[in-house]
């Protein structure tokens, strides 16, 4: 099996409203455990971010607006993005960009 990035765009895990945050925290757990012993790295929420240009400059913040990763095994890209639809992000208005990893 091909080990396989979910890159998360949406609601940074801060930004999530106090009131809401028990069951969005419940909605990922239970995915996650949907996942099985596919998820490899359940990864994390990222928080602040920088963009370091091949010149040296570095400014703060990233254009990408990723919000955070996870790495499962899967037979294909197809088959990791299929297991990438049950992501609570979704449900926010985010979305997951799927990324097969080679080992080198």
């Amino acid at each position: 099996m091909a080990k396989y990035l979910l890159a998360y765009k949406g609601t940074k895990a801060a930004d999530v409203p106090a009131s809401e945050r028990e069951a969005v925290f419940a909605a990922w757990t239970k995915w996650m455990g949907d996942l099985g012993k596919t998820l490899i790295d359940r990864g994390d929420p990222f928080g602040d971010s920088a963009t370091v240009s091949g010149n040296g400059a570095s400014r703060d913040g990233a254009s990408s607006n990723l919000t955070g990763y996870s790495i499962i095994e899967a037979q294909s890209l197809a088959a990791a993005a299929e297991a990438a639809k049950g992501c609570p992000v979704l449900s926010r208005g985010g979305t997951v960009e799927v990324y097969e990893a080679f080992e080198m």
